[in-house]
């Protein structure tokens, strides 16, 4: 009975170390008797008892590592402190065994030696605005490097960049100073674009009067140019019409009579009773031959009547 029992632990043990199932996005590496025999993939698997034995286990999925912050110093000798963040994933299970003892380990000491130089190339104002290009510049150095481990660096990005108290005490002066600067400059701003479109609206006020000026005078003119020669039209048309008059039968007696008696009505008027000077003609033959030739043609047309 107990060796019975003893062989069934027997083969428990045995089949623990010879069946293995390797799970999905992993990798097993095998050594056969301390040397390199080949790596495992996801499935089932059996191995030679007391010959073979799993060695190393790498997960193929991406990983994030933690960089902790270390100081940098900048090109104007500035101390920052910086921290990020590094995004790696195993490609090659058995160079990430075999290419080096401790590839995490490797990969965040060569982040930060990377990070420390591309720091100390620019300047403190820099830094911000150009996080980019130094993650850029990491992810290079990093990936050329670990390309023997089997481990490809996909991303690196900056968490943090610190600087000392007092130089945050200075950019914040500064960044006051520039607000201000750009309140009193949008101020301005708005003040002249304030002038210059009341200047404009009393240039356009200005145009408007005087085109609204020069087009009443125009109108007027046109006015007075048409009843001018409206004026004209009825003079030429009265005197043309006297002239058909006096062309017809009768028309220079009746002409004559009305000369006549407007003389005689006119020459009436000359004695104003308000006042003591009577006008008379220089010679009263004039008056006497123009009654006789106004009475000759009133008998002329009482004649034809």
């Amino acid at each position: 009975m107990y060796v019975v029992l003893v062989i069934a632990v027997l083969a428990i043990i045995l089949l623990a170390k010879t069946a293995k199932v390797v799970p999905q996005q992993a990798a097993y590496v095998v050594e056969s008797l301390g040397r390199y025999s080949r790596t495992l993939s996801a499935g089932f698997h059996i191995l030679v008892p007391f010959v073979e034995r799993i060695a190393y286990k790498h997960n193929l999925k991406e990983e994030a590592i933690d960089i902790p912050e270390q100081v940098c110093i900048t090109k104007d000798n500035v101390q920052v402190g910086v921290d990020g963040v590094l995004y790696l994933q195993v490609l090659d299970a058995a160079k990430a065994s075999y290419g080096i003892t401790n590839y995490r380990f490797a990969i965040i000491q060569l982040a930060q030696t990377t990070l420390r130089s591309e720091i100390g190339k620019i300047d403190l104002d820099r830094t911000f605005e150009a996080r980019g290009t130094i993650n850029a510049n990491v992810v290079s150095e990093l990936d050329h490097a670990s390309a023997s481990w089997g481990v490809k660096v996909l991303r690196y990005e900056i968490k943090n960049i610190t600087p000392p108290k007092d130089v945050l005490h200075a950019m914040e002066k500064q960044m006051r100073a520039e607000r201000e600067k750009r309140a009193v400059v949008l101020t301005s701003e708005g003040e002249r674009d304030a002038k210059i479109n009341q200047a404009e609206g009393e240039k356009q006020r200005v145009i408007k009067e005087s085109e609204a000026k020069r087009q009443q005078q125009i109108n007027e003119a046109q006015g007075q140019a048409e009843a001018i020669l409206a004026v004209a039209t009825a003079t030429a048309e009265g005197l043309r019409r006297v002239g058909d008059a006096l062309s017809g039968r009768g028309g220079i007696e009746a002409m004559q009579l009305r000369v006549a008696e407007e003389y005689v009505k006119q020459f009436g008027k000359l004695a104003d009773e308000a006042s003591s000077t009577l006008i008379v003609p220089a010679t009263l033959s004039d008056l006497s031959s123009m009654i006789a030739m106004a009475t000759s043609v009133v008998k002329q047309q009482s004649a034809k009547g």
